[in-house]
């Protein structure tokens, strides 16, 4: 049996604050987008702001070249490529036009020169080089299939790579959501090499001066974005991957679909400034904490506390009133034996209008079987319930 309890039902393990099933805090309005697909997600309470079109997969531009970035960035962490190491460029490579590096079949280029020049200069050559000394079959095209079976096995459902940096091709797609999750994981797995990301220009060998300028329109503007990506095709319009840090807070925006590259920075810019300033974090409670108990079927001990399994930040509206609600789920009663740290139930948060947040709820303690007595008293309190459950039936 799925049980449900609400806040109010917490008193005895929760502070005051977070023992009152409703807390007045505000609402803001929705973000009205004038991209064709966008997502905003705020990283530090995993709490999504904005979701239009997020789950269409979409010709990502340069977009995509994050996933070469990650693919390189795993290859780098195995030890399997160097960044101090020179590989060459093929003539296909060097066929690509766009935004490019300007490499030359005469070039052996240091990988790291390669992944400013992806991340700095968006090079389409330079993404060709990368994926031709990666691939299992050292074609561009092989590349782009092991692009593609990662990201379905990071979870990245609407994702199709066919080749390495975004040139427009049939069926090469990717959903805003999936960009996001990407970046999530740039920034979780590889510490070290993001901040290339907010490196503002690189001149590389000397070449096209013109184009030594990283294309990100909000790094510089001081509302913290440090990252990651712009995109352009005519077929996809203009997009962009960002993220953006204040405080203890960061967020992750894509979006897609606009006019021109005036109306990408006023987007970014707007998206950032709402986020921040329309949205606060609110702390209600600490890892570890017990917030509540649940039976245990055939244990040592009757019941196993609830803990929260991370520190319980919910993002909430600061303007119009509003309210937040908590509810705790679990299946009654819980077997023994229970481990402890054993995810046995979840905490779903909601804040007005936005989508609810999940927090497992862990095991405080172990909980072996009981023994013979104890047993027979759960078999006893179970026989009682039957009984009563029966009788109220009847009733």
């Amino acid at each position: 049996m799925q049980l449900h309890i609400k806040l109010s039902q917490l008193f005895s393990w929760l502070t005051l604050a977070f023992a009152t099933l409703f807390i007045v805090l505000g609402d803001a309005s929705a973000f009205e987008t004038k991209a064709k697909a966008a997502y905003v997600f705020d990283m530090t309470t995993g709490t999504i702001l904005v979701s239009k079109n997020a789950d269409t997969p979409l010709p990502p531009a340069s977009m995509s070249k994050l996933m070469t970035l990650y693919v390189a960035f795993e290859f780098i962490k195995a030890g399997q490529l160097k960044l101090d190491e020179r590989v060459p460029v093929s003539k296909h490579a060097q066929s690509y036009g766009g935004s490019t590096m300007f490499l030359t079949t005469r070039d052996r280029v240091l990988v790291e020169d390669l992944l400013r020049g992806i991340i700095v200069l968006s090079g389409n050559d330079a993404c060709a080089v990368i994926a031709e000394t990666l691939s299992p079959d050292g074609t561009e095209a092989g590349f782009a299939q092991l692009m593609t079976q990662r990201a379905k096995q990071m979870g990245m459902t609407n994702s199709v790579f066919k080749n390495s940096n975004g040139w427009p091709a049939t069926g090469h797609q990717m959903s805003m959501r999936d960009l996001a999750l990407l970046t999530e994981r740039l920034i979780l797995d590889f510490p070290d090499f993001y901040p290339m990301f907010s490196q503002r220009e690189f001149l590389f060998d000397g070449r096209a001066p013109a184009n030594r300028l990283n294309r990100n329109p909000l790094l510089g503007l001081g509302v913290g974005a440090d990252g990651l990506k712009t995109g352009h095709t005519q077929e996809a319009g203009y997009g962009l991957v960002g993220s953006a840090k204040q405080g203890d807070r960061r967020l992750i925006f894509v979006f897609s679909g606009l006019t021109s590259t005036a109306e990408r920075a006023r987007e970014a810019e707007a998206i950032v400034n709402w986020a921040f300033r329309q949205f606060s974090v609110k702390s209600f409670g600490q890892k570890d904490t017990k917030i509540a108990v649940a039976p245990v079927w055939n244990g040592s001990s009757s019941n196993v506390g609830l803990a929260l399994s991370k520190n319980l930040e919910v993002l909430v509206p600061v303007l119009r009133d509003t309210s937040v609600e908590f509810v705790i789920e679990y299946e009654s009663p819980i077997p023994a034996p229970v481990r402890a740290g054993q995810e046995i139930g979840k905490l779903i948060i909601t804040a007005g209008n936005m989508d609810a947040v999940t927090v497992p709820l862990l095991a405080n303690t172990s909980v072996p079987v009981g023994g013979f007595f104890s047993r027979l008293i759960t078999a006893g309190q179970s026989l009682l319930n039957r009984i009563i459950n029966a009788h109220e039936v009847a009733l």
